[in-house]
């Protein structure tokens, strides 16, 4: 499928090569185990059995152990853009925790260069563009997620757009962490938020009322709260949705019953995403297949989704015209 593609919502420490973790962790002498590529992939892949959230969340122990190093950040950032080129994806958002990869001396600031340096790395070799999500893990305090943001706010504009809350969701997170949110807007970071993954519509309807989101990565359970539903439809939020990622942590059961194309046709923004590279055993490749053999889309429906993903990135107009040119009639 060569068709033009856009990624919103990727990990990168969920979508790092099993061959470099191995070859990271020989270079900095890193315990993972073993040093079979067979071993990692275990340890790394989450069944499409999965019990559920946390259970996938799991899989992100090993990247992170390989990913405490400027090189090693920025050779995985380059190669996850290298992969992305090759699926015809032009344009991605790259999101990961910061505070994750300061275990071995790093600070913030140092770790968002070397991801910036990681992309930029691979703009000058290949077709594509990319930005970096901060994500603000909901595991760590409000205090942490402030300290990510005035880490950050010298990049914005220069590599860094936006700032994500992930991780377990818990109901009502958005009350702990109002503060760290504005402060950012403040700043000038874009807002996305992970809500209604696992079966807490409300949680979406407080990421928007409450911290002003602009996206919302996945977004599934809208479908269980006519409020969030309906908010999302009238302001135009776009859904940053991940069919293949929702299989496994057991928002949806089969493909089939994902809402994705329920929600495209009732006027909702849906994007199309693989979330986790690595660990969901996917690429854009897959999951825009999946459009077409399991809901069946058509190609003037994706032409639609591919548009309406431009305008939702947080990139600047001069990217987003490079984008649509793409999609010449």
């Amino acid at each position: 499928m060569n068709l033009p593609k856009i990624e919103l919502h990727c990990h990168l420490d969920g979508s790092v090569r099993p061959e470099t973790i191995i070859d990271i962790a020989k270079e900095e002498k890193i315990d993972i185990g073993s040093f079979n590529v067979e071993d990692i992939k275990e340890l790394l892949v989450a069944p499409l059995e999965c019990k559920s959230l946390e259970e996938y969340l799991e899989k992100f122990d090993i990247p992170n152990k390989v990913m405490q190093s400027n090189k090693s950040l920025r050779r995985i950032t380059f190669e996850l853009l290298e992969d992305a080129a090759k699926e015809n994806v032009k344009y991605i958002e790259v999101r990961f925790a910061p505070l994750l990869h300061t275990r071995k001396g790093l600070d913030v600031e140092q770790v968002l260069e070397s991801v910036i340096k990681g992309i930029k790395d691979a703009e000058s070799k290949f077709d594509i563009k990319g930005n970096v999500i901060i994500g603000c893990m909901r595991t760590m305090s409000e205090d942490s997620a402030i300290e990510v943001i005035e880490s950050g706010k010298k990049f914005i504009g220069k590599g860094v757009v936006a700032v994500d809350l992930c991780g377990p969701e818990l109901k009502s997170f958005a009350q702990n962490y109002k503060k760290a949110i504005a402060l950012a807007k403040n700043y000038g970071y874009r807002i996305t938020i992970h809500a209604g993954e696992t079966g807490i519509g409300e949680n979406v309807l407080d990421s928007i009322e409450i911290l002003g989101a602009e996206r919302i990565g996945h977004g599934v359970y809208i479908k269980n709260c006519r409020e969030a539903y309906e908010i999302v439809k009238h302001k135009g939020i776009t859904l940053e949705m991940c069919p293949t990622s929702n299989i496994q942590t057991k928002a949806i059961d089969v493909y089939k019953n994902h809402p994705f194309y329920d929600f495209f046709n009732n006027g909702i923004k849906v994007s199309i995403n693989t979330d986790n590279r690595t660990v969901s055993d996917t690429n854009m490749e897959k999951e825009s297949k999946i459009l077409f053999s399991e809901f069946g889309i058509t190609k003037e429906e994706y032409k639609k989704i591919y548009l309406d993903t431009v305008e939702a990135i947080f990139g600047d107009e001069k990217t987003k015209k490079w984008l649509r040119g793409f999609w010449e009639d």
